[in-house]
């Protein structure tokens, strides 16, 4: 079982990378700065900006941000869980961060800020925790000012590969059960993570009333040669503190003896093999 916290920050910093080798995670490293370069890149950030990072966690956007403004401009770290904005404003002391930025334990849904107070809100891998989507774009909208511009990013996880995917028919005793529940789990509209892709994203930039919206789709691939206890890692590591794993989701539909047995198998079946995992990434852009 791979190691699971219930705080945010130290599920960012360590639980969610806990199934990678070192490789991977220094792969993942550069990806997510290449993430940041380009959700930045996007809301033309001028000098003077004052820039919100929403769900800030671990301050992936907003410490990027200071390369882009002067003493004129100013960052704001927003996030809903408290451990955050204290990991963020520990790493701003340690930085000696000099240039004006503040700090603000907000809800996306429920943005502490005056309307039209932002020129650029910014965002990176919020959306899919968040069910009620179009009432986070509200509040975007209405914290902006006129011209103001929104970029994000985020990964359309019911475009993920699946397990089933990865090995032939053959190889898993109950194959196609499995593939049934998965199916069912990664396009469920109950749950934040699948409720939604860039159809979605882009009839509801439109109802809260950007004027502008370009939502540009890519393929995200991964490549690597499955290790010994990674398929489990893969499916017993939750995609956040308060989610189920995949795991856990199959126990919905199965006894643990069936469940453990089908990771046993799929184990058997990829070890010592590459495989290419891929899903659908959108990158957003929304002017007010």
């Amino acid at each position: 079982m791979s190691e699971t916290t219930l705080n945010w920050s130290q599920w960012l910093i360590k639980s969610r990378f806990s199934y990678m080798t070192e490789e991977q995670k220094q792969q993942t490293l550069n990806w997510l700065l290449s993430v940041r370069d380009a959700v930045l890149n996007n809301a033309a950030i001028r000098p003077s900006d004052t820039i919100l990072d929403i769900g800030t966690g671990t301050g992936l956007l907003g410490f990027g941000a200071f390369d882009y403004i002067d003493e004129s401009g100013k960052v704001i770290f927003s996030d809903k869980f408290e451990d955050c904005i204290d990991s963020c404003k520990q790493l701003a002391k340690d930085l000696n961060i000099t240039k004006p930025h503040d700090f603000l334990v907000s809800d996306c849904c429920n943005i502490k800020l005056h309307s039209n107070s932002i020129n650029r809100a910014v965002m990176r891998s919020v959306l899919v925790h968040i069910f009620e989507k179009q009432q986070a774009f509200s509040e975007i909208h209405r914290v902006l000012k006129p011209l103001g511009v929104f970029s994000a990013f985020e990964p359309v996880i019911s475009s993920n590969t699946r397990c089933w995917e990865l090995v032939p028919e053959n190889s898993l005793s109950d194959y196609n059960d499995f593939k049934k529940a998965e199916e069912e789990c990664m396009t469920a509209q109950d749950d934040p993570l699948t409720n939604f892709d860039e159809t979605t994203i882009a009839e509801l930039l439109k109802e809260v009333g950007f004027s502008q919206r370009i939502i540009d789709k890519q393929v995200v691939e991964s490549t690597y040669t499955v290790q010994s206890g990674m398929v489990e890692n893969w499916l017993t590591t939750p995609p956040s503190p308060t989610a189920k794993s995949m795991k856990e989701k199959f126990l919905l539909y199965f006894e643990e003896a069936k469940v453990n047995n089908y990771i046993k198998e799929l184990q058997a079946a990829l070890e010592n093999k590459p495989v290419c995992i891929k899903s659908n990434a959108l990158y957003i852009k929304a002017v007010k």
